[in-house]
C-alpha cells in the first residue's frame, strides 16, 4: 500500500516524533480502566486529522471495518471517551505537543528564518443556552442574558513559513483574555525552553507595561499592534509619518509596501523602556485595496530592520488563518463533544497535538525527494482512501 496511511502516520508520531511514552501514559485518571488510554487518544487525534472531530464520528471509525488500519486494538462507544476525558490530566498532553516542537526544531523545522515567534490571541468557541460548566461566560445584553459562550487564548509558533499551535489556556467568568494570554505565554516559554522562541506579537490589547515587561523578563522581544489605547503614542507616530516619505518601500509576494520606522518615541508613564520603536506600514495589494496599520516593538533596528519586523508583525495573522480559522472550520473546534470543563479543556488540547502532527508530517516530513507538499485535505482524502482499502490476508 503507497502513500500515507494512519498506521504510517501513528509510527511518525511515536517514533519519528518521539511520543510513543506519552500515548503509553497520557494522564489517564479513571480508577479501573478497561479500554486502554493510548487506544482512546489516539482515536481522538486520528479523528482530528481525518476531520471526525465529535465523539459519535470517532465511535463509528472505531465500530467499522476500518478500525484495524487505523491502529486502535479494542472498540469503544463516545460515552467511554465522554468519560475518559473528564478524568485526562491536561499536563501530559501540553508537555507532548512541547516535546514534538522542541525536537522538530532540533531536526531544524524552523530554519526557514532567522527569528521564531510565539502569536497569541484569543477566540469564542461555542455558545449554549445554559451554564453547565465553570468555563460558561455569560453573555449580556442590555442587563439581560442572551446565553453562555465559551473563550480560549491560543499560543502558536509563528513566523518562520510553517505555522504550529503549541498550546490553548480557557478563561472564564471572572477571567480575562488578557490574564490569559499572560499565563499561556509562561507556560509555553517554560515548557519550550527559554532560548526556543525570540519575540512574542500580539494584539494592541497586549500592549500594556505589565504585559510588556512580563515578555521582556521571560527574554522575549514584543511586537505589537498600536492602536488607541495608547493615545499619546498613537497620535505622536501618526504625526510624525504623515509629514515625511517612508523608511522603505518593497515588494512582498504581490503587494507593494511601504513602511515608516523610527524608534526614539517616548514611553508613557509606567512603561521602563529608554525609548520604543514604531513601525507604520502601508501595504497595496494587488487589486488596489489598501492596508494599514501601526506596531511597537523593543526591537533595535540595528537587530531588525524595517522588512523583517513588518513580517514580524504579520506573522500574528498566521494564528488567526492557521490556527482559529482551521481548527473552527475543518476540525470542530466550535463544537461541544461533551460538556464538561475538562473534557472541553483535553479536547482543545487534543486538536493542538492533532494540528502539530498533521503539520509536521504533511509539510516537513512527507515532503521529501520529488514528493511535492500535499495540501491538507489531499492528506485527508490518501488516509481515508488507504483506510478503505480491503487487505488480503497473506495465507501463502
Amino acid at each position: 500500500m503507497s502513500g500515507p496511511t494512519p498506521r504510517r502516520l501513528w509510527k511518525y508520531a511515536t517514533q519519528c516524533l518521539g511520543l510513543a511514552a506519552y500515548f503509553q501514559a497520557p494522564g489517564d485518571g479513571r480508577q479501573a480502566p478497561q479500554i486502554p488510554a493510548h487506544a482512546l487518544v489516539w482515536g481522538l487525534v486520528i479523528g482530528h486529522i481525518l476531520r471526525e472531530d465529535t465523539y459519535a464520528g470517532v465511535e463509528a471509525l472505531v465500530r467499522s471495518a476500518a478500525r484495524p488500519g487505523l491502529g486502535i486494538s479494542r472498540r469503544f462507544g463516545d460515552d467511554a471517551l465522554a468519560y475518559f476525558t473528564e478524568r485526562l490530566d491536561p499536563a501530559p498532553t501540553r508537555a507532548a505537543v512541547a516535546t514534538l516542537l522542541r525536537r522538530a526544531k532540533r531536526n531544524k523545522t524552523f530554519a526557514a528564518r532567522p527569528w521564531i515567534g510565539l502569536a497569541v490571541d484569543g477566540t469564542m468557541t461555542t455558545c449554549c443556552q445554559a451554564a453547565v460548566c465553570r468555563l460558561c461566560r455569560p453573555l449580556r445584553r442590555d442587563g439581560a442574558i442572551l446565553g453562555y459562550r465559551h473563550h480560549v487564548v491560543m499560543a502558536s509558533v509563528v513566523g518562520t513559513t510553517l505555522s504550529v499551535p503549541c498550546d490553548v489556556e480557557p478563561y472564564g467568568p471572572g477571567d480575562s483574555e488578557y490574564a490569559a494570554g499572560q499565563r499561556v505565554v509562561r507556560r509555553a516559554v517554560k515548557a519550550l525552553g527559554a532560548r526556543f522562541a525570540d519575540y512574542v506579537v500580539a494584539d494592541g490589547e497586549f500592549a500594556t507595561a505589565p504585559f510588556l515587561h512580563a515578555m521582556g523578563e521571560l527574554g522575549l522581544r514584543v511586537v505589537a499592534r498600536l492602536t488607541a489605547n495608547l493615545p499619546e503614542l498613537l497620535t505622536a507616530a501618526q504625526r510624525r509619518y504623515a509629514l515625511g516619505p517612508p523608511t522603505e518601500t518593497f515588494v512582498e509576494g504581490r503587494d507593494q509596501v511601504e513602511v515608516w520606522d523610527a524608534a526614539d518615541f517616548d514611553p508613557w508613564g509606567t512603561l521602563r523602556w529608554a525609548t520604543v520603536r514604531v513601525l507604520y506600514y502601508r501595504q497595496t495589494k494587488a487589486t488596489g485595496e489598501h492596508v494599514e496599520a501601526l506596531w511597537l516593538s523593543d526591537w533595535p533596528m540595528a537587530e531588525v530592520d524595517s522588512r523583517t519586523l513588518y513580517r514580524m508583525a504579520k506573522s500574528r495573522w498566521e494564528l488567526e488563518n492557521h490556527g482559529f480559522n482551521e481548527a473552527k472550520t475543518r476540525h470542530g473546534m466550535e463544537h461541544i463533544c461533551h460538556h464538561d470543563a475538562n473534557s472541553l479543556l483535553v479536547g482543545w488540547l487534543l486538536l493542538v497535538l492533532a494540528l502539530a502532527i498533521e503539520r509536521l508530517y504533511r509539510l516537513r516530513y512527507a515532503h521529501r525527494g520529488r514528493h511535492p507538499v500535499r495540501a491538507a485535505i489531499e492528506l485527508v482524502r490518501q488516509l481515508r482512501i488507504n483506510l478503505a482499502r480491503v487487505l488480503t490476508p497473506d495465507t501463502s
